[in-house]
């Protein structure tokens, strides 16, 4: 008889169950085949193609330059690795505020291109109508509130979101608007750790946290910051497993040092 496991498909009724059941949620981002290759054997529950993308691949200073095309790109490369977890996508600015039906053209582009499984936007009220549309044609949907990096240039400022009573009362009232829709998991991202629980608890979906204490049901990274790679980036919120940077770089360094020397490659490595 054969051990080997079927490896079951993560899907967002299974979040729902998790959350029921208290099983905390694990999401990571990733962008491209091979990582998300490593990404979905390790178990993830949850992948996110993060408009991040715009940063740690591109090297743009913000998450607003990143196009519809280059979402996709960046989808369909993950899609092709994964075999077990939930693959979301970030709809990227500007393909979805203010113009339902254009929301609408980006979601299915998406779901049609790259085969992914859901799409997040940024926002609450303000973005319920092109929520209620993409969700009609019956692409699930995760929400993103507290900081919002596609607005940055309205707050200015990285900075936590919510501190101030109205508007945590306000992302109170936008998680509860989100679910109604439909959404199937919201993000929070950099609010206050007793907000975050609360919002969690005051909703049935689930809800991500980065930047928002361990009272969510889940917790969210951008892979970059918790390998390392990116040296400069170290919020409060930030845990680094690892030090990529040093490591892969003194990798490179050995290469050139044994190239120059001659060293590489040597007997055993030619033919």
């Amino acid at each position: 008889m054969s051990t080997h496991k079927e490896v079951k498909r993560v899907t967002t009724h299974t979040l729902l169950e998790m959350k029921q059941h208290g099983e905390k949620i694990s999401m990571l981002t990733a962008y491209d085949y091979s990582m998300a290759t490593i990404v979905d054997q390790a178990g993830m529950d949850v992948i996110l193609v993060g408009d991040s993308a715009s940063n740690v691949m591109a090297g743009h200073e913000t998450t607003l330059p990143i196009t519809l095309d280059q979402m996709i790109y960046h989808a369909s490369s993950v899609i092709r690795a994964v075999k077990r977890s939930l693959v979301v996508v970030d709809l990227p600015f500007g393909t979805y505020q203010g113009d339902s039906k254009e929301a609408l053209r980006s979601a299915i582009r998406i779901m049609k291109e790259s085969e992914a499984h859901s799409v997040k936007l940024e926002g609450g009220r303000e973005v319920l109508e092109s929520v209620n549309r993409i969700l009609s044609a019956g692409i699930p949907v995760m929400g993103h509130l507290g900081l919002t990096p596609q607005s940055i240039y309205k707050f200015g400022t990285y900075t936590v979101r919510a501190k101030e009573e109205e508007e945590a009362k306000r992302l109170m009232e936008d998680a509860k608007l989100l679910e109604e829709a439909g959404c199937f998991a919201i993000v929070v991202e950099k609010v206050p750790a007793r907000l975050a629980e609360k919002v969690a608890k005051s909703v049935n979906i689930p809800v991500i946290g980065i930047g928002a204490g361990a009272g969510v049901d889940g917790q969210v990274l951008v892979m970059h910051d918790m390998l390392g790679i990116n040296k400069e980036f170290s919020p409060r919120f930030l845990r680094r497993y690892h030090n990529l940077y040093d490591e892969i770089k003194g990798s490179f360094e050995r290469y050139i040092e044994d190239v120059k020397n001659v060293d590489f490659p040597n007997e055993s490595e030619q033919y």
